[in-house]
């Protein structure tokens, strides 16, 4: 029984003791609860007390800024009566400006005027400069100028447009095109008149010769005759028995007859001549050629007479081509030396700046195997450089003696 009782009073103390535990727990978990709540409400108290804090620090910023915008205001504040004392004086301004705009504007057209008087006068005197200045150009144009012509009408028209006066692209072009035309048209005047006078020329070089031809036949036909006489006389002498002497007589008389077939053969061949090559370093310098032909029966004349008084020295003979076609030749070697020509402007002249070698191919390609020389003698030039100041003085001094025994004559060369 008692340990009944126990029994009934331990599981009676347990279940008390449970329940106090249950409702303890119970009691705890909402004290838990309610301590998280308060901690939830204390922190949020402070989140609100953090936001307030910041909203008037912000506040007291805005207020701030406020403040010195306000401060701001005030300073650029303008009373009205200062605002009605600034418009007047910006309406006296703008009334100054619109008279000073007004000034401007006659001031401006005044000058335009003028610029345009000064423009017109600029190209009434640039047209008149333009076409003096053609006008004298086309006049100075001759068949030795045109390059010195053409620099001077590009000279023209860049300082026309200089000064404000165009002339067009094509109004230049068409220029030139006339200047060349004009060129070419004194280029064939002074042609035919070279023509001409080379036919004169040709025409008393062809007298000359036939006169050189008609002395040469006389000379022979008197050599013929005295050659004939003496073997006449020497084959009566020796009673038709041949000696040494008849021979010689009958050679000399048949050299003679072939000497007059010669002399009537070449008047007779109008082609026939001699191509000459010759230099004059004393007048010319080194490397320079006269380049020629002549029908003289003596061609070495023909030098003589181009180392008269219009050049210093006499020329030296280079090479002296004796051929059926002289014309011919000589035309060969202007052409295939037109580029080292010293006068440009006058492809007629002779003289070539050129090498001996060169102008021996040409002849050697046109008419064979040539002799020639390649160094000139140049003997009175090397003489005159060489010669000392007593020498000098010395044949100077011997001309002048026979000048003073002989009476001057007028010079025609």
């Amino acid at each position: 029984m008692f340990w009944l009782v126990l029994i009934f009073f331990l599981v009676g103390a347990g279940g008390g003791a449970a329940t106090v535990f249950v409702a303890y727990t119970e009691k705890r978990k909402k004290l838990d609860q309610q301590r998280r709540q308060q901690e939830e409400q204390a922190k949020g108290i402070r989140d609100s007390s953090q936001w307030v804090t910041d909203r008037k620090k912000e506040l007291e910023q805005a207020a701030q800024h406020l403040a010195a915008k306000h401060e701001e205001f005030q300073r650029r504040a303008i009373a009205y009566g200062e605002l009605q004392d600034e418009n007047g004086i910006l309406k006296r301004d703008l009334q100054n400006v619109d008279v000073n705009l007004r000034k401007l504007r006659l001031d401006r057209e005044l000058q335009r005027r003028r610029q345009d008087e000064i423009d017109q006068r600029t190209r009434e005197l640039g047209s008149r400069y333009f076409k003096d200045n053609i006008k004298w150009i086309s006049t100075a144009l001759s068949a030795n100028n045109y390059a010195a012509c053409k620099k001077r009408l590009l000279e023209v028209i860049e300082r026309c447009r200089s000064i404000g006066y165009e002339v067009s692209p094509e109004e230049e072009a068409s220029l030139l095109a006339d200047l060349k035309t004009e060129f070419e048209k004194n280029v064939r005047a002074e042609f035919e008149r070279e023509e001409q006078a080379r036919i004169r020329a040709q025409i008393r070089e062809q007298q000359k010769l036939q006169r050189e031809v008609d002395r040469e036949l006389k000379r022979l036909e008197l050599e013929r005759a005295a050659i004939q006489a003496a073997l006449e006389k020497a084959l009566a002498e020796a009673e038709d028995k041949h000696s040494e002497e008849i021979e010689q007589l009958r050679t000399r008389l048949t050299e003679a007859e072939e000497k007059s077939r010669r002399a009537i053969s070449q008047a007779q061949l109008t082609k026939a001549g001699y191509v000459y090559v010759i230099s004059n370093i004393g007048s010319f310098g080194e490397g320079v050629f006269k380049i020629g032909m002549t029908r003289r029966l003596e061609p070495h004349d023909r030098v003589r007479e181009l180392s008269s008084a219009s050049v210093p020295f006499p020329f030296d003979v280079h090479m002296m081509v004796s051929c059926d076609d002289a014309p011919t030749l000589e035309n060969a070697l202007h052409r295939a030396l037109h580029k080292t020509r010293l006068n440009r402007m006058k492809p007629r002249k002779e003289f070539f700046k050129a090498d001996i070698q060169a102008i021996r191919q040409v002849v050697e390609k046109h008419h064979g195997q040539v002799e020639y020389v390649v160094d000139p003698e140049a003997i009175e030039y090397r003489q005159s450089i060489e010669m000392s100041e007593e020498d000098a003085q010395y044949v100077e001094d011997v001309y002048a003696s026979l000048e003073e025994e002989v009476e001057p004559v007028e010079d025609d060369v």
